[in-house]
């Protein structure tokens, strides 16, 4: 089983401390990704937002940055929103990351949680899942490598066109869902692999979302595809450290991300209940993680698993040693 980590590029204020500048934050990712690389972990991800607590609105060009210090981490999206995006270029950006660094890019499309993107690029959230349908068809015709002639409902028709450049290989996109069986279906249905963010809940209880994927995946005819988790967590030497250092700052933006979406604020027992053995935070030892990450793998037959440790602005070097006990304690165990 691949072990990786996923970022927003946070950039939010800390608890009495000042939200890090945009440069700081993403020279920090960057750093954070030759640290995964150092610690034998096979990808790293940065997701996609338009909005002013993420520093981060072109994972490509972060990546790229990325792949100019690392040599042989996988780089990834997480997610690319495609569905306010032009495929074209979404192909353009990550095939010349790809043969930058040397066939490690990889695309993790999704429709996005957060609709800051629509309206900035003219889309109307109504359209909002015949919009992901449309470019993802499209995508994939573009990375075929014949010249493509297309029409749709949202972007001006394509007629014999190549769009370069090419990759060596080809490129891999993955679909990121949320829990939406729609979404799941239609990547098995389109042989594609999956990611599934799991932010919330009992892991377990996705199981039945990982079977219909397999089952969509033996109707389209496909052979078995890689099925990822992307949840959220934090590694420390012992659990008290864990839950002192990670608590604050992943307390303060769920209570922020809460009131835009009309949630109550998050509490220490919720908190609590979420790292339980059952739940979805991976907050604890390196074993205590291993064994959350070896029962998903159980339950849900994953074949990777990203932690996303940044969920509030947290002290860059605790960040760091998270990832480094992830990859030198946690994945001898887990793998």
């Amino acid at each position: 089983m691949e072990l990786g980590i996923t970022t927003f590029a946070e950039a939010y204020a800390g608890n009495g401390s000042a939200a890090p500048t945009y440069g700081v934050r993403l020279r920090q990712v960057v750093e954070e990704a030759v640290v995964a690389e150092a610690a034998g972990l096979a990808v790293y991800g940065v997701g996609e937002h338009h909005r002013a607590d993420f520093a981060a609105s072109a994972p490509a060009v972060v990546l790229a940055a990325a792949a100019g210090k690392t040599s042989s981490i996988a780089l990834t999206s997480a997610v690319t929103v495609l569905s306010s995006d032009d495929p074209v270029r979404v192909y353009q950006q990550f095939a010349t990351l790809d043969l930058i660094s040397s066939g490690r890019a990889e695309i993790i499309a999704g429709r996005g949680s957060f609709t800051e993107s629509f309206p900035l690029f003219g889309y109307d959230l109504g359209d909002y899942d015949d919009l992901f349908v449309e470019k993802l068809q499209l995508l994939l015709e573009l990375r075929s490598g014949n010249p493509v002639t297309w029409n749709g409902q949202f972007r001006a028709p394509l007629k014999d066109q190549m769009v370069y450049p090419r990759t060596e290989r080809e490129l891999p996109v993955w679909i990121g869902v949320g829990g939406n069986p729609e979404s799941v279906i239609r990547a098995g249905l389109l042989g594609l692999p999956l990611a599934i963010a799991i932010i919330g809940g009992e892991p377990a209880r996705f199981a039945p979302l990982a079977d219909l994927y397999r089952r969509a995946l033996a109707e389209g005819g496909h052979e078995p595809k890689p099925i990822a988790v992307h949840a959220h967590g934090y590694i420390a030497e012992s659990e008290e450290r864990a839950v002192e250092d990670f608590y604050p700052s992943y307390a303060m933006a769920m209570t922020k991300l809460g009131r835009e979406r009309g949630w109550g604020p998050m509490t220490r027992a919720q908190f609590d209940g979420l790292r339980s053995p059952h739940g979805s935070l991976l907050v604890g030892t390196p074993e205590q993680v291993a064994d959350k990450i070896s029962a998903m793998q159980t339950s849900l037959g994953i074949d990777r698993f990203m932690l996303h440790v940044s969920v509030g602005t947290m002290p860059h070097d605790q960040v760091l040693g998270s990832i480094e006990l992830l990859g030198n304690k946690v994945a001898p165990l887990a793998g």
